[in-house]
């Protein structure tokens, strides 16, 4: 198995023999979604050999898929290094308590980083880390020298709250898009909005959708696809009930119920 990994790993990068680039500084643009941004220039590397480093914000109370899906995907792409991080290292619990990750890295020990991502929760986490002046520092911090600040699902209204949303489109979790207006953010719809160097995705799946743009915006769109590919990223579900616009009011109360309900 070791010897397969290792071969599937050469093959993709001499597929993507170009490199990617991880040191470009990128400013913020006027508040607008941009769709022509070009991959990064391979020569402005960051020093540790051209990596780019994406930072994934662990709390308590997040939601699996909001940070699993975009690891998925970035995990594989060659010359990304994702690290899961939190206020200290150690197991993590979700928004249901029954399942946990490890952050590897302290905030304190995290000083920069290329990508950072910040995924959405249950109301509980999620209020926590608004009135959280640490984690809330710390992705200020990280959000000034990083090259994509990103976020998936409710984690917009936690980029919100650290002032880096105020005037700008934006996305979220359907049920918390009035939210987005109490931190200074313009509700735009869309699976994912990408505003200069800040793209924020809708709620928890669209977090995949978000992470292929920034694997094309990381490296080009060839790898992008390739990477949809390698994760069999195929959507055909087998109901058209995924947003609110399709579904009825009494769906929509189920699913907040059973989202509820499952939270500990």
């Amino acid at each position: 198995m070791t010897g397969v990994k290792r071969d599937r790993r050469r093959l993709l990068r001499a597929a993507v023999a170009s490199g990617v680039g991880g040191g470009l500084a990128a400013a913020s643009s006027p508040a607008r979604a941009e769709q022509g941004r070009q991959p990064m220039d391979a020569k402005e590397r960051t020093p540790d050999e051209g990596g780019v480093r994406v930072a994934v914000l662990l709390y308590d109370g997040f939601t699996a898929l909001d940070a699993v899906g975009p690891y998925e995907v970035l995990c594989r792409v060659p010359g990304v290094t994702v690290t899961m991080v939190a206020e200290k290292p150690g197991p993590v619990r979700t928004d249901t308590g029954e399942l946990g990750l490890i952050a590897e890295r302290s905030l304190s020990s995290v000083r920069t980083a290329d990508v950072l991502l910040v995924p959405g929760g249950g109301d509980r986490g999620v209020m926590a880390v608004m009135g959280n002046s640490v984690v809330l520092d710390w992705i200020r911090r990280i959000h000034r020298g990083s090259v994509w600040t990103t976020s998936v699902c409710t984690g917009s209204l936690i980029l919100g709250a650290a002032g880096l949303l105020r005037g700008l489109p934006a996305t979220t979790y359907w049920a918390s898009r009035s939210y987005l207006a109490e931190v200074g953010a313009v509700y735009t719809p869309g699976r994912f909005v990408e505003t200069g160097k800040i793209i924020t995705a809708a709620g928890v799946s669209a977090g995949i959708d978000m992470a292929l743009l920034l694997t094309s915006r990381l490296t080009d769109v060839e790898v992008a696809q390739a990477m949809q590919l390698a994760v069999e990223y195929d959507p055909d579900p087998p109901f058209d009930t995924g947003s609110p616009e399709k579904a009825s009011p009494e769906l929509q109360r189920l699913a907040l119920r059973l989202i509820a309900d499952s939270a500990r």
